[in-house]
């Protein structure tokens, strides 16, 4: 079984390359469904079929869905909203205005996590397509299994402790609605059906991630960042697309420099982005829309590559034995060293690249033992971590800051 997420920057087309290839894996008679996790869905414009907040059958072997987060909000979320919309009104909120405040940013992702890992269970699909958001969104969507998993082992039992012990007060003295336990076992019932998401998707046997750009520089630099960020995360990018490429028979002298920035960028692309493969898709001479021209465009995309087949090997994280030490690598492409920060917390290793920040738990060979030195080297991350013998000579060190900026060249 294989899951393959497309993201990109909007409007680069990554909705046009999820549809055709799911297409083009259920022509090759791989039971496949495709599924939108972007709020504005555009998955049943391109197969020119209405599609739901349940799967329909769009072509032999392939399904599509658009998920609705208000359906799955009445199904899964009734507890929680009821309360929230109580809260909302005590303060003064209309009736209506409150309902809507109900619906909490990032419901749909989360909703969205949950249906992969359903379809990927199930054992009715061989693939699972994911016509993913614009980056931004999904970095937030890869994002959430790590931190709700640190919300729901840490804050989760602490907030249901207390609420015990203030409910009652803040009941009495403000008239304040507080949630009681059919609140929160709807909220931890909920975690729990997302209980895996992560392991599937950093599965890099079952899981991958294309990057689909157009041939420009604002676009390029996005899908730069995006890798470094979906590595740091532990997802596999395994294809880069480069999608409305000018076509050679073009030869109007008007269209000459952007050709040559096409060019430009291209090779910027091949450059930048090796070893991974740059599958690549010519401007089309009419929209992409349909069945048969979906079809063509997946054919021109793919020649003789199989879809669903892992396009490139690589693990983002890798643990290798260093001496009487161990080294911990994470594929960290195009990240710079003046914007990384590490810190040591107990069992984890803290990560900032940028904005973007990830706690790393440590598996059980790493937990014990004490960071020696850090180092960003041909965008990769070297952690090591001392031997046996080193252990009790650096045990004080284990829990402090490993370092603010890693160290060597990139």
């Amino acid at each position: 079984m294989r899951v393959l997420l497309f993201t990109g920057k909007g409007g680069v087309g990554k909705t046009t390359t999820a549809a055709a290839s799911a297409l083009r894996c259920a022509d090759a008679g791989l039971r496949t469904i495709v599924l939108s996790t972007d709020p504005a869905h555009s998955l049943a414009d391109a197969y020119d079929v209405a599609l739901g907040d349940h799967p329909v059958e769009v072509a032999p072997n392939l399904w599509g869905q658009q998920l609705d987060t208000q359906a799955r909000m009445e199904d899964t979320w009734v507890e929680i909203q009821a309360w929230l919309m109580q809260v909302f009104e005590w303060a003064g909120v209309a009736a209506i205005e409150a309902e809507e405040l109900a619906v909490i940013p990032g419901l749909d992702e989360i909703f969205s996590l949950s249906d992969i890992k359903g379809y990927a269970d199930s054992g009715e699909w061989d693939v699972v397509v994911v016509d993913c958001a614009p980056t931004a969104e999904t970095l937030r969507l890869l994002s959430l299994p790590e931190i709700l998993r640190w919300y729901m082992d840490r804050v989760f039992p602490m907030s249901r402790k207390l609420n015990k012990v203030v409910s009652p007060i803040l009941g009495r003295v403000a008239g304040l609605p507080t949630p009681g336990d059919d609140v929160f076992g709807s909220a931890s019932k909920f975690y729990d059906r997302l209980d895996g998401v992560r392991e599937l998707l950093c599965d890099t046997e079952r899981t991958s991630v294309r990057l689909v750009v157009n041939p420009e520089r604002l676009v390029v630099a996005e899908a730069r960042r995006t890798h470094t960020y979906l590595s740091l995360f532990g997802y596999r990018v395994d294809a880069v697309v480069a999608n409305r490429l000018l076509p050679e028979a073009i030869s109007d002298p008007w269209f000459e420099p952007w050709k040559a920035r096409h060019a430009e960028h291209l090779t910027a692309i091949e450059e930048g982005f090796a070893p991974l493969p740059i599958l690549r898709a010519e401007l089309a001479a009419d929209e992409l829309v349909g069945i048969e021209a979906l079809r063509a465009f997946g054919a021109g995309l793919y020649g003789d590559l199989d879809p669903s087949e892992v396009l490139h090997p690589g693990e983002p994280l890798q643990v290798v034995k260093k001496g009487s030490g161990y080294e911990l690598v994470l594929e960290l492409p195009f990240a710079d060293k003046d914007d990384l920060e590490l810190g040591r917390r107990d069992d984890e290793l803290l990560i900032r690249v940028g904005s973007h920040r990830r706690a790393l738990l440590l598996p059980d060979s790493l937990r014990r033992r004490p960071v020696g030195a850090a180092s960003l080297r041909d965008g990769r991350l070297h952690v090591t971590f001392a031997g046996d013998a080193d252990r009790d000579r650096t045990r004080s060190s284990a829990g402090g800051r490993v370092a603010r900026r890693a160290g060597a060249g990139r």
